[in-house]
């Protein structure tokens, strides 16, 4: 028997495996139990994966914005390793702790800006959204402030998968009421910033200054003195890589600081160097926010992990007053994961790859731009190494199109030759590892040009365009 032939018996053998028991996020039950995986995949090196067919293909989007270091790495395998060897688990309840969870802890706060000196461990960013929430509510109750409950979030943001992530998150697209509830007595929702459809007439800071006072004015409408915290991400990942007007999270910091809002930054993608620094909330937006959460870079998708750091204004406050917070998870502060985090930040800390996102991410955007000339391309948007290309179906009128799922059509002509980037309806987004190179960028935005002229093709044939 060959090589080839034992290895498509294997790789079917998984693919059937994985269809009859494997249940997928954000998947299609019908769909999937008729069709399966179109990709298994069983090793990576440096920005690449191989399927179980041997197929090597460029990974486009970091596995989920989130494999910062690349894969492959031998010194996280030993990090790992040893850390497991050592000590694999120990309760962190109450006051008990470990030594890569205080090293860790102290290594963040050491990055984080401002006097964001206090690490919460998660077991990820919905976790960390979720324990957000509750710290907000913590703050204020503690000081007698009950009413204070209220949170603003942005349409078409996405914090997570859990039940008050998603609620304070609100993508339309995976905000099915026939099939689940939300947290809306409480939970309210402000306008997308999208420069891309910002309305016509409007220069980009009279775009900026309405965006503001519709938070000004949501307020108010609550009532100052029931708005406890606006959530918001630097630049909005899965809700469509939307990057804000200048000055839009500085002016609704200066709102929040006004009546006493607490300003979380959701920092799940952008913080840990995607954008060419630790953290991207005071480095590029000017914002000083009460929280930062985190999670994906923090380990580099190594193991899970994630982290809700906050002020010692906060802490202080809950403190003084003698109170527990009764908040946590069996795996806070999981001693493997921690050796994990201190480990990737060491090899990014080594080898500048905060400097080196600077220098390619800021080149991989500007050959992103080049797209711009083909037809179906309406707009190329994102900072550094994350970025996405929106497709429309008329550039004058940025119409979308109907009935065509363009943002996997050309996903998968992307993936015929070799090249991995995700699918959000019509968006194709992508978040490579940082460490790519300049030609690795140039095979990522030749590629995708390929792959669209395609589907044009195609499109044109069948009388769509």
């Amino acid at each position: 028997m060959s090589v080839q032939h034992t290895r498509s018996n294997y790789a079917k053998e998984i693919w059937q495996k994985d269809k009859d028991h494997f249940v997928h996020p954000w998947s299609n039950w019908h769909t999937y139990r008729e069709e399966g995986a179109a990709m298994t995949v069983e090793s990576s090196e440096g920005a690449y994966v191989f399927d179980t067919e041997g197929n090597k293909y460029l990974d486009g989007i970091g596995g989920l914005w989130c494999v910062n270091i690349g894969y492959g790495r031998e010194e996280m395998v030993e990090a790992i390793a040893d850390q497991v060897r050592k000590l694999p688990y120990f309760s962190p309840f109450t006051d008990t702790t470990n030594t890569p969870g205080a090293e860790l802890a102290a290594k963040i706060a050491e990055l984080a800006p401002g006097d964001l000196n206090h690490v919460f461990y998660t077991t990820g960013g919905s976790t960390a959204i979720d324990s957000a929430f509750r710290l907000v509510q913590a703050y204020f109750g503690t000081q007698g402030l009950k009413e204070k409950r209220h949170v603003i979030g942005r349409h078409e943001a996405y914090h997570g998968s859990t039940y008050i992530a998603q609620s304070i998150g609100c993508k339309e697209m995976d905000r099915n009421e026939d099939l689940f509830d939300f947290k809306t007595d409480t939970i309210h929702h402000i306008s997308t910033p999208d420069m891309y459809r910002c309305p016509e007439g409007l220069s980009e800071s009279q775009y900026c200054d309405q965006l503001v006072q519709e938070f000004a004015d949501k307020v108010a409408e609550i009532g100052a003195d029931k708005v406890a915290a606006f959530f918001a991400e630097p630049i909005m990942g899965a809700g469509g890589v939307r990057v804000a007007p200048a000055g839009y999270h500085r002016g609704i910091w200066d709102v929040c600081q006004e009546h006493n809002i607490l300003f979380v930054a959701d920092e799940v993608v952008t913080a840990f160097g995607r954008l060419g620094h630790w953290f991207v909330s005071k480095e590029m937006f000017d914002v000083q926010p009460d929280i930062i959460t985190s999670a994906k870079g923090l380990t580099s998708g190594y193991i899970p992990l994630g982290a809700m750091i906050f002020s010692s204004r906060i802490y202080d406050v809950i403190a003084e007053n003698d109170q527990y917070f009764t908040n946590g998870f069996t795996y806070s502060g999981h001693p493997v994961a921690c050796a994990a985090g201190l480990k990737s930040i060491e090899i990014m800390e080594r080898e500048d790859i905060c400097g080196h996102v600077r220098e390619v991410g800021a080149y991989f955007r500007e050959q992103l731009g080049s797209l711009s000339d083909l037809e179906i391309v309406g707009d190329v948007r994102g900072s550094h190494f994350m970025c996405c290309v929106e497709f429309v179906a008329n550039k004058e009128t940025k119409a979308l199109f109907e009935d065509v799922d363009i943002g996997s059509l050309v996903a998968r002509e992307a993936e015929n030759h070799k090249l991995i980037v995700r699918p959000v309806a019509h968006l194709n987004v992508l978040s490579p590892p940082l460490t790519l190179t300049k030609e690795q960028c140039d095979f990522v935005v030749s590629t995708l040009r390929a792959s669209i002229e395609k589907v044009q093709d195609d499109l044109r044939a069948e009388g769509v365009l």
